[in-house]
């Protein structure tokens, strides 16, 4: 028999909301917490479910014009913590630091925010610096953590909620994670395109 490992707290900072209401409901009637930002808390609170704000958990506020938000000890020492090792345990137990077992987030729409001819400024600010660093943290500790990396990913993790509950096999979060490398790596492929093209040669 497959080794489940239960979802009991999930991050949740997305751009793209369609379809995300169902995923939410199904986490939430399976018991499942939620910890987010700004627009998704309010997104998660308007389908009538409790939701701690990342403020609330960091003691800190969003900072630099929405720049730092989730870059922080709780969020990342929550993701990356392995489950298995005493002294990991030790330290989150010590520092208030809770498991998070599933993190949903996309990233800012670089490449159509360059498709659409904006200014050098508005594309930079574009380059996505939280929902990165979530997406590699989380597919990196896929030992323990689920990770969905895009709107893309959202339709296999309904699938697999409503197969198995809120509960996952080691080769459901290997698979997940390597989904989200992928869009990690798109990403920076882009990025480094447009550098590329806008530096005088």
């Amino acid at each position: 028999m497959a080794d489940y490992k239960k979802i009991k707290t999930a991050l949740v900072s997305v751009y793209h909301k369609d379809n995300l209401d169902a995923i939410i409901k199904k986490l939430h009637a399976e018991g499942v917490s939620f910890i987010s930002t700004g627009g998704t808390q309010a997104f998660i609170e308007s389908l009538g479910i409790p939701c701690q704000a990342v403020e609330s958990l960091t003691t800190y506020p969003s900072i630099l014009g929405g720049r730092v938000k989730t870059l922080h000890p709780k969020i990342f020492g929550g993701i990356l913590g392995r489950r298995e090792l005493e002294e990991d345990k030790a330290q989150m137990a010590k520092y208030e630091i809770p498991e998070i077992d599933l993190v949903i987030v996309d990233l800012y729409p670089f490449e159509d925010t360059v498709a659409s001819g904006a200014e050098e400024q508005a594309i930079i600010e574009k380059i996505d610096i939280g929902g990165i660093s979530l997406i590699r943290a989380a597919a990196k500790n896929f030992k323990d953590v689920v990770i969905v990396a895009s709107k893309a990913q959202y339709e296999p993790l309904m699938k697999e909620l409503e197969a198995n509950g809120a509960q996952t096999t080691i080769e459901t979060r290997k698979w997940f994670a390597k989904e989200a490398f992928g869009v990690s790596s798109h990403y920076d492929t882009a990025i480094h395109a447009y550098f590329d093209n806008t530096i005088k040669k």
